[in-house]
C-alpha cells in the first residue's frame, strides 16, 4: 500500500510539473504572438512607410525585442528547465513564484517602453523583477544531480550538451544584469526610455550569441541525435566552438567587432559539422506524431545560423545604416532559433505537456513555410532597402512581417489546440487507477 500511495504522489507531482510547464509555454506564445510579434510587425509597416525610423520612437524596438527574447524564448527556456529538474515536494511554489515574477517582468518592460507611463520607475521594477525570477530558477537548479554511478567507478564528467546550455545560462544572467544596471541609469540620468545605440549592440550580442545560440546549440546535442539519427556530436569540435563563441562575445565587448564576427562565423561552421549535420544520418530520422519534413528544417535552421554569422561580417565592415546588422540579427534570432523552435517544439512540447500527440502535422508544416519565406524575405530586402540599394526593396518588408506573423500565429494556434484538445496520458492513468481500485 505505502509504495502505491508513493506512486500516485509521484504521478501527481508529475502532472503538476506538466501543468506548469504549460503554463511557461503558453505564456510564451502570448509574448510571442502579440507583445512580439504583432509590435514587430506594426513597427516595420511604419518604418517602410517612412523609408526608415521616421519619427518610430527606438523604444517600440526595444520592447518588440524584449518580449521575444526573455517573453517568448525566455519563457520557453526556464519552463524546460523548471520541467527536467527532479520532482520536489514543493513541486509548484519556486516554479510558480519564479514565473509570476519573470512573466510580470517582461510585461511591465513592454508597457514601459510602449506607453512611456513612469517608465524610470518601471523599467527597475521590471528588470528587477526578472533577475530575481532567473535567481530562483538558479536556486531551484542547484538541486539536479547527476546521473549516479556505479562501485567502483569515476564521478560522472558533465554531458557536453549540459555545458553548452550552462553557456547559454550564465549569458542570460549576464543579459539580465546588464538590462537591470542599464534600466537604473536610465531610471536615474537617462533622457529617453531606450539604450544607448552602441550599448543596444553589446546588449544584443550577449543576448543572441552568449544567451540564444548556446542554449539552442545544448538542446540540439541534446536530442538531435535521436531525433534526427546524426549520432553523437564530436565533443572536439564541439567545445572548439563553444570556446571561439566565448571569445567572440568578450572581443565584441571590447569594441574588436570585425575580430568577434569572424570568430563566430567559424563558430557555426564548426557547431554545424559537430553535430552532424553537414553528413548522412546514421539511421532513420524519428517523426513520429510530426510532420516529416521535420529533418529538413532542422538543417535549413542550422544554415541561417551560418548566414547570420556570414552577415555580421558583412556588416561589421561595410554597414552603414543598420540594415545588414538588422538583417544579421533576424537570421539569427527568426531564421535559427524560431525555426529550431517550430521544429523541434511539436515534437516535445506535447509529450512535456502531458499530451499524447500534436494538434495538427500540416499546420505544424505551414508554420515552418510561412517562417520561412518571410525571413528569406526580410533578410534579402532589409540590407536592400536600409542601406539604399533599391527603393523596391521597402514595399517588401511589410511582405515579410505579414507572413512571419501569420506563421506565428499558426505556430501558437497548433501549440494551444495541442493542450486544450490533446488526449492526456494523465487523464488515462487516472481512468486506470480507479478501475483498479
Amino acid at each position: 500500500m505505502r509504495a502505491i500511495g508513493n506512486m500516485d504522489v509521484a504521478a501527481r507531482r508529475e502532472r503538476q510539473k506538466s501543468l506548469m510547464l504549460r503554463a511557461w509555454i503558453l505564456a510564451g506564445l502570448f509574448f510571442m504572438a502579440l507583445p512580439g510579434t504583432l509590435l514587430g510587425f506594426s513597427n516595420l509597416v511604419a518604418i517602410s512607410a517612412h523609408h526608415g525610423l521616421g519619427t518610430l520612437p527606438a523604444a517600440w524596438m526595444e520592447g518588440h525585442g524584449h518580449a521575444q527574447m526573455f517573453g517568448w524564448i525566455g519563457s520557453f527556456i526556464l519552463g524546460i528547465g523548471f520541467y527536467s529538474q527532479p520532482a520536489r515536494k514543493s513541486v509548484l511554489r519556486i516554479p510558480l513564484g519564479c514565473f509570476v515574477l519573470w512573466t510580470s517582468g517582461v510585461a511591465l518592460r513592454w508597457f514601459a517602453n510602449v506607453y512611456a507611463w513612469h517608465w524610470r520607475t518601471l523599467f527597475v521594477v521590471s528588470a528587477s523583477a526578472e533577475l530575481l525570477a532567473l535567481l530562483l530558477f538558479l536556486s531551484a537548479a542547484r538541486y539536479h544531480k547527476m546521473p549516479e554511478t556505479g562501485e567502483g567507478k569515476s564521478k560522472p564528467s558533465i554531458e557536453l550538451w549540459m555545458i553548452s546550455v550552462f553557456v547559454g545560462t550564465a549569458g542570460l544572467l549576464a543579459g539580465v544584469v546588464f538590462n537591470l544596471v542599464e534600466c537604473l541609469r536610465l531610471a536615474v540620468a537617462g533622457a529617453s526610455e531606450s539604450f544607448p545605440h552602441v550599448l543596444d549592440q553589446r546588449y544584443l550580442v550577449i543576448l543572441g550569441w552568449g544567451f540564444l545560440a548556446p542554449t539552442v546549440w545544448g538542446f540540439s546535442a541534446r536530442w538531435l541525435p535521436t531525433f534526427l539519427g546524426v549520432g553523437q556530436p564530436q565533443a572536439r569540435l564541439f567545445r572548439c566552438a563553444l570556446l571561439m563563441d566565448v571569445v567572440a562575445i568578450v572581443a565584441a565587448l571590447f569594441g574588436q567587432v570585425p575580430a568577434a564576427t569572424i570568430l563566430l562565423m567559424i563558430t557555426s561552421i564548426t557547431v554545424l559539422f559537430a553535430l552532424g549535420l553537414a553528413g548522412r544520418p546514421r539511421s532513420k530520422a524519428k517523426v513520429q506524431g510530426i510532420h516529416a519534413s521535420f529533418p529538413v528544417f532542422v538543417r535549413i535552421a542550422y544554415v541561417w545560423l551560418v548566414i547570420a554569422a556570414g552577415m555580421s561580417v558583412w556588416a561589421a565592415l561595410a554597414d552603414v545604416h543598420n540594415g545588414v546588422w538588422g538583417a544579421s540579427r533576424h537570421a539569427l534570432t527568426v531564421g535559427f532559433a524560431a525555426t529550431m523552435v517550430f521544429a523541434i517544439g511539436p515534437r516535445i512540447l506535447p509529450h512535456f505537456g502531458g499530451v499524447y500527440n500534436l494538434f495538427s502535422k500540416r499546420l505544424m508544416l505551414v508554420s515552418l513555410v510561412l517562417l520561412q519565406c518571410g525571413c528569406t524575405l526580410r533578410v534579402t530586402s532589409e540590407p536592400l532597402a536600409y542601406e539604399g540599394f533599391s527603393l523596391f526593396a521597402w514595399r517588401v518588408l511589410p511582405i515579410s512581417a505579414t507572413l512571419e506573423l501569420a506563421g506565428v500565429l499558426v505556430f501558437a494556434f497548433n501549440v494551444a489546440m495541442t493542450y486544450a484538445k490533446g488526449k492526456s496520458f494523465f487523464a488515462e492513468s487516472q481512468l486506470n487507477e480507479s478501475s483498479a481500485a
